[in-house]
């Protein structure tokens, strides 16, 4: 009898496979190619100048600013956070890390209410920074604050793992040949967990460039000022300006791909530099 020979397909391969298909198709897929499909019948020039619209314009980079500097803070502060809760035991520490995914699992316009009140001229903490001349709320750094509040969790949970499953012995060798602490974390660890780092940066500014529920209730959504692209896309469906809104959905879908594939090639070159 003739040796049978190793499958190497998973059973089912053809059925999941297609299952997965059908349902990307179905939720992420059709839905987008119908945004595309609606935004061409607009002619370039119609195009153009909804996209140049000077109120457009202000949006997109209140949108992207904040995003950005959001991402920026949950970079930093995410990392320690995330090394704290895998490097550290300490009394709290479970009610802490169940309080990090806290953004998941309540709703956005509750966030957006919670911190309104919080750092409002007359919420706890919008008070003692009213005293010191910083408005938080109602102002480009309330939104800040909300996408540092729903981003945070993206950095931590995607850096956590990567800080816990790391390889002391590297680090106790380098220790053992006269490296100090910030050497062995430039050296050893943060070319380690960046890959991780880059991925949780990724995906917190994703979810900014996205965000709504929270930010309308702690901006003032005055348009040149705080109006963020979401917001300025519900504003034209409301008034019924379908051209418009499907021109700026179709904008943000672009600029998101390119993000995410410039971000995609640091992650790649952070990989190759570790192995090299």
């Amino acid at each position: 009898m003739g040796v049978r020979k190793r499958r190497t397909k998973l059973p089912g391969f053809g059925l999941t496979l297609g299952l997965s298909i059908t349902y990307m198709s179905l939720l992420i897929f059709i839905p987008l190619s119908a945004l595309i499909l609606y935004a061409a019948h607009l002619s370039f020039q119609e195009f153009w100048a909804l996209i140049v619209n000077e109120r457009v314009l202000a949006a997109f980079k209140i949108s992207f600013v904040s995003t950005f500097w959001a991402a920026v803070v949950n970079f930093v502060f995410g990392l320690i956070i995330a090394w704290i809760l895998a490097r550290y035991s300490f009394f709290g520490k479970r009610v802490i890390d169940a309080l990090i995914d806290l953004p998941f699992a309540i709703p956005t316009a509750v966030a957006g209410i919670s911190l309104s009140y919080i750092f409002s001229p007359n919420g706890v903490l919008g008070a003692l920074l009213q005293k010191a001349g910083i408005s938080i709320a109602y102002s480009k750094g309330g939104i800040i604050i909300a996408l540092i509040f729903t981003g945070l969790p993206f950095v931590v949970r995607t850096t956590q793992p990567v800080i816990a499953e790391l390889d002391k012995e590297l680090e106790e060798a380098a220790a053992s040949l006269g490296a100090n602490f910030y050497q062995i974390f430039r050296k050893v660890i943060f070319p380690s967990i960046l890959p991780a780092l880059l991925t949780g940066f990724a995906l917190a500014f994703a979810r900014g460039l996205g965000e709504y529920g929270s930010i309308i209730f702690i901006s003032s959504n005055m348009p040149y000022e705080s109006e963020i692209v979401p917001l300025l896309i519900v504003k034209k469906l409301l008034q019924f300006d379908y051209r418009g809104a499907s021109a700026i959905g179709v904008t943000m879908l672009i600029c998101a791909f390119v993000l995410l594939f410039l971000i995609n090639l640091l992650q790649g070159y952070a990989k190759k530099r570790k192995k090299n």
